[in-house]
This record gives C-alpha cells, structure tokens and sequence, in this order.
C-alpha cells in the first residue's frame, strides 16, 4: 500500500516537471526493443493519434526522432540526441 502511495507521488511530482506524454513517449522509445509507429505508441502512452502525430513533428524539429519508412508505416526511431534526453528523463523519473 506505501508503494503503491510513493508511486503516485511520485508521479504527481514528475508530471509538474515535465508534460508526462510527451516525457513517455520518449523513454518508451528508449526501453522498448519492438518496433513502434505513431498508432502503437499512442496505445502505449494512452494517448490520441494526432496528438501524437503532433508531439512527434515537434520531436524530429528539435532532432530527437527520425521517421523510417517500412513499407506504408513509419517507424520511429531515437536520434543519438533522443537517446540522451530520454536517458536523462528516465534517470530522473526513478529519482522521484
């Protein structure tokens, strides 16, 4: 039950540093090993499409994802930068 508590705290108190979707996207990215597109990841963060899509353009702007295609889908990728932002967005989401 106090794990359960903790974990809900810390939670709250990640989400008031950083937007929580577009923080997991991210770090989802970074620990999984199957291949994600726009539709999965959005079942994975539990959130909209478009917003994802959004997210996502902002993402690769700032040179945090690249789009490969495969076939008719684009499959997401971390740039080596992504890769250190998600890294450093998980570190400090365990630390909490």
């Amino acid at each position: 039950m106090f794990r359960g508590i903790r974990l809900a705290k810390n939670k709250k108190i990640f989400s008031v540093f950083f937007r929580e979707k577009p923080a997991m996207m991210l770090v989802t990215l970074l620990t999984t090993t199957q291949e994600h597109y726009a539709s999965s990841l959005a079942k994975v963060v539990d959130c909209t499409y478009s917003h994802i899509v959004k997210i996502l353009n902002e993402m690769q702007k700032a040179d945090l994802v690249t789009f490969k295609k495969s076939g008719r889908l684009k499959v997401l990728a971390l740039t080596k930068r992504g890769e250190e932002v998600a890294t450093a967005i998980e570190k400090i989401r365990t630390a909490l």
